[in-house]
Parts: C-alpha cells; sequence; structure tokens
C-alpha cells in the first residue's frame, strides 16, 4: 500500500508505511545484535551461585549455594582481597515408571568472584562443602582486627 501525498518543496511524494516499518525491523535487529551478549558467547556458563556474607571483627564467613556438585569439582582461589569460586556442575537423573524410563541431563559450568570488604589472611582460609552449601570462613589480617578510623565530625 502506497500513499501519495503532495509537498510544498515536491510535487508528489510516494509514502510506503509497510516498508518503513520493515526498515526500523531490520535497524533495530541490527542494533541489538550489537549491543546484546549473543547466546554462544556464554555457552556452557549455565548459573551464578548465590552468595551470602557476612563480618565479624575477625572474620569472613562466606556462603555460597552449589547444589549438585561433588567438592572436587569445586575450584576455590583466594587473594587478599577477593575469592574466585568457579566449578563444573554435572548431574544425571533416571527414573523408571510403568515400563518407560525418564532420563534428565544437566552440565555446565560456572564462575564467581566476589570483592571481599577487609584483607584477609588467604592462607588460613577453611572450607566445607555439605549438603549444597559451601562455606568459607577467611581470616582477617591483623592489620584489619585492629584498625580504627578516627572521624571527624563537622
Amino acid at each position: 500500500m502506497a500513499i501519495i501525498r503532495r509537498d510544498q518543496e515536491r510535487e508528489i511524494e510516494r509514502w510506503e508505511p509497510l516498508g518503513e516499518m520493515f526498515s526500523w525491523h531490520r535497524r533495530m535487529n541490527r542494533l541489538f545484535e550489537r549491543l546484546m551478549p549473543r547466546a554462544d558467547r556464554f555457552k556452557g556458563l549455565d548459573f551464578m551461585p548465590a552468595a551470602e556474607m557476612d563480618e565479624t571483627e575477625d572474620e569472613i564467613h562466606l556462603k555460597l549455594e552449589i547444589p549438585g556438585m561433588e567438592a572436587s569439582d569445586l575450584d576455590i582461589e583466594v587473594s587478599e582481597t577477593s575469592i574466585a569460586i568457579g566449578g563444573e556442575r554435572k548431574s544425571e537423573s533416571k527414573t523408571e515408571e510403568r515400563g518407560m524410563v525418564r532420563s534428565e541431563l544437566s552440565y555446565g559450568q560456572f564462575e564467581r568472584v566476589i570483592p571481599l570488604p577487609a584483607h584477609i589472611q588467604n592462607d588460613k582460609v577453611k572450607a566445607e562443602y555439605k549438603n549444597g552449601i559451601l562455606t568459607l570462613t577467611l581470616p582477617k589480617t591483623e592489620e584489619e582486627k585492629h584498625k580504627t578510623v578516627k572521624v571527624e565530625v563537622a
């Protein structure tokens, strides 16, 4: 469908609304392709484990929810100011019911880097993995334990 309209500068201008709509559609698709990450860039990065952090005067306690994994599948690296946790989840469930077998497989990798609110003694970190919960105890450095900051009141 085309609409013909008169313009002051030109005598006749042909306007095709469907053509313009398809043109805008192509432009928007190109814009989203450039701005949005493609799914294959993150292939294998399946999930981001939920984390909970608690800080006391002497330690930082960090819990991560990582169900369906074995402790040997986890890779933990600790620096003085951050902790990186990664791993690969492999799970398979099979059920047999009324002569039918149902099998579900779930595979995927994850990696999470968490900045820490204080410097820690990275050679004294304790880790425990039980029932899908990774619990880390991160002792603070002696300097951090006794660190006080004076605040001036204006």
